[in-house]
């Protein structure tokens, strides 16, 4: 236990407990010899910074089932899973997360009862960026695959998200492919007129507003800006096809 302290840091909570705490049980039991010794100033470090953990941990497991989806691990995908995490946690902690992540990958991810841990201590709008980066994942050889696609609605589903809202964030990632993306992401039809539109973007802008992510941590908050960036792009988008003001 000690160990899981020292790499993830003080953040840690529910997800050392449930279906995520065994799974991460036999990750660490698998790897604690591959480590480096860590020293109690990094674990105090680690704390110091906040990082959410529990929402760490939630997208390593998530994202083992989205990797395998195709039936191969890719490189590349590998590769984006490593990039990913160093963008949000930091490169040291992010290499040891990385190890981790290689042997949950080789796990057997009991779906249902991971996403019904996590929809015990998670909001909605924490579970949508868990989504969103899923998307991201799937996304890291270039294609989108059918696959892919089947295990994140899975997911979606499992974690409680809507058909609107898992379309919405899909679209977020269509830009180059289906002409009514922006509509998709802000959830109205292509014939909707300008106050429809704006009265969409205003409940979409709410939904994704990084403040609905506080209690998962400044981690899931700049994941949530990203999509609620992309919310506003798809209204700007809108309007000046639209030539509206």
């Amino acid at each position: 236990m000690k160990r899981i302290f020292q790499i993830f840091g003080g953040g840690l909570g529910w997800s050392l407990g449930g279906p995520i705490g065994a799974i991460l049980g036999v990750a660490f039991g698998n790897i604690v010899h591959d480590f480096v010794g860590s020293s109690e100033a990094s674990a105090s470090n680690a704390q110091a910074t906040g990082y959410p953990s529990d929402f760490h941990l939630a997208l390593l497991v998530l994202a083992a089932r989205v990797i395998k989806a195709d039936g191969t691990v890719a490189q590349s995908e590998l590769d984006f899973v490593r990039a990913q995490f160093t963008s949000m946690f930091g490169k040291e902690r992010s290499n040891e997360s990385f190890k981790v992540f290689k042997k949950i990958v080789d796990q057997p991810i009991p779906l249902t009862k991971v996403c019904a841990q996590i929809n015990s201590f998670t909001n909605h709008s924490t579970r949508l960026q868990l989504i969103h980066f899923l998307f991201k994942l799937g996304l890291a050889d270039g294609h989108l695959h059918e696959n892919e696609v089947a295990e994140i609605k899975r997911i979606a589903q499992h974690l409680r998200i809507n058909p609107y809202d898992f379309a919405s964030i899909m679209a977020m990632f269509q830009k180059n492919t289906d002409a009514s993306w922006a509509f998709k992401v802000i959830e109205v039809g292509a014939d909707a007129t300008e106050q429809e539109v704006k009265k969409a973007y205003r409940k979409m802008a709410l939904k994704y507003h990084p403040d609905r992510t506080l209690d998962a941590g400044p981690d899931a908050q700049a994941a949530s800006k990203e999509t609620f960036l992309n919310v506003q792009k798809a209204y700007e988008h809108i309007c000046k096809n639209k030539g509206w003001n």
